[in-house]
């Protein structure tokens, strides 16, 4: 395919440029893939568009923007086996080596190589009208699904999941997230599909808050406060949470959710950044509770995820409450930084709507 198109970067400066750059070629492999939608991740906002937190060849490259895309094959590299032209794909966001340890496990997202490089960050992301694409780095997008639900599984669902798998989730427990971003609306909307008992939030963003009680993702939200350890072991007959993740990436939040686990209680670490203090033996030795940290997932955890979502009849497109063209990305992201949303897509002009 021959021809110019449109890619958004990220200059650092909270703004947004929008440039004509040459569709990319696919090579042996590779696939151009033509973009339907890209949601915007927080970890966008928190170390690219605000300011390039991230140095050397884990930092921001100057690439076009976007880590959470979902679109169609429309041409083929040599040497393609599974996604021919019109698939329906889903770009897992960070394109590994493929012989290292963890990315024979499938977690690409851990790879040890510098030949590493993650979509929107060091190769160009999905923020344009077309990407191109390792064919290795796709997952197929069942027709029940649409291309926002799966922008969204390419990380915020897919990060959940990943935690959800390492501390369990049944019909046994009582879940607590705190903060309800859009990855901690996430870990709702799959806990209550895995039969969660009572679903417990702690958010103080009136928006998130709102649409959290509208979508009846949780049985009682609470605002950040010193008290709600106690109120959520009153919920509980005195006992706590089974299972509590931690979305807030807040000190108090992590707090919150260590404390308010009852005994042999699992907690999830997912919200990247700053720090927490606690005390290790009342707060987890005696209690018996363990703490995981969780990044991302695997590529085979999320295939698992996309058919889950399919038997669950699971839409997480219902999460996005902003939907932009790509020639205002910059509405987009300047909206998502100001947190007055839920998720937000930049979109093909069919998929606005």
């Amino acid at each position: 395919m021959e021809g110019t198109m449109k890619g958004a970067y990220l200059p650092g400066n909270s703004t947004v440029e929008l440039r004509d750059v040459p569709i990319p070629r696919p090579g042996h492999g590779q696939v151009l893939v033509k973009m339907k939608a890209c949601t915007i991740c927080g970890s966008d906002i928190r170390a690219i568009y605000r300011e390039h937190l991230g140095k050397g060849p884990e930092g921001y490259q100057g690439v076009i923007a976007g880590h959470e895309p979902c679109g169609q094959v429309v041409e083929e590299g040599p040497g393609i086996r599974r996604f021919k032209k019109g698939a329906r794909v889903i770009v897992y966001h960070i394109s590994g080596c493929g012989v290292c340890h963890d990315c024979r496990m499938g977690y690409m997202i851990s790879c040890s190589s510098p030949l590493r490089a993650a979509y929107g960050w060091q190769r160009d992301g999905g923020m344009a009208e077309y990407i191109l694409c390792d064919e290795k780095d796709l997952v197929e997008l069942p027709d029940a699904l649409s291309y926002a639900d799966g922008a969204q599984v390419a990380c915020g669902f897919g990060t959940v999941y990943e935690a959800i798998y390492k501390i369990g989730v049944s019909g046994a427990d009582n879940v607590l997230v705190a903060g309800l971003g859009p990855v901690g609306l996430a870990a709702l909307m799959l806990c209550k599909a895995m039969g969660a008992r009572k679903l417990f939030g702690v958010e103080g963003n009136q928006y998130r808050v709102d649409l959290a009680k509208k979508l009846n993702l949780a049985d009682e939200i609470l605002s950040p406060g010193s008290g709600n350890v106690e109120r959520i072991r009153a919920l509980t007959g005195g006992n706590g949470v089974e299972r509590a993740f931690d979305a807030s990436a807040s000190d108090e939040g992590r707090q919150t959710a260590i404390r308010a686990a009852r005994q042999w209680g699992k907690i999830a670490f997912v919200g990247e950044g700053n720090s927490v203090a606690f005390n290790p033996s009342p707060d987890i030795i005696h209690p018996q509770k363990s703490i995981y940290g969780s990044w991302v997932t695997s590529i085979w955890l999320m295939e698992n995820l996309v058919e889950e979502l399919v038997r669950w009849n699971m839409h997480p497109d219902i999460l996005v409450t902003h939907r932009f063209p790509l020639e205002r990305a910059d509405e987009a992201y300047r909206l998502m930084a100001e947190g007055r949303c839920g998720k937000v897509a930049v979109c093909a002009d069919e998929e606005l709507t």
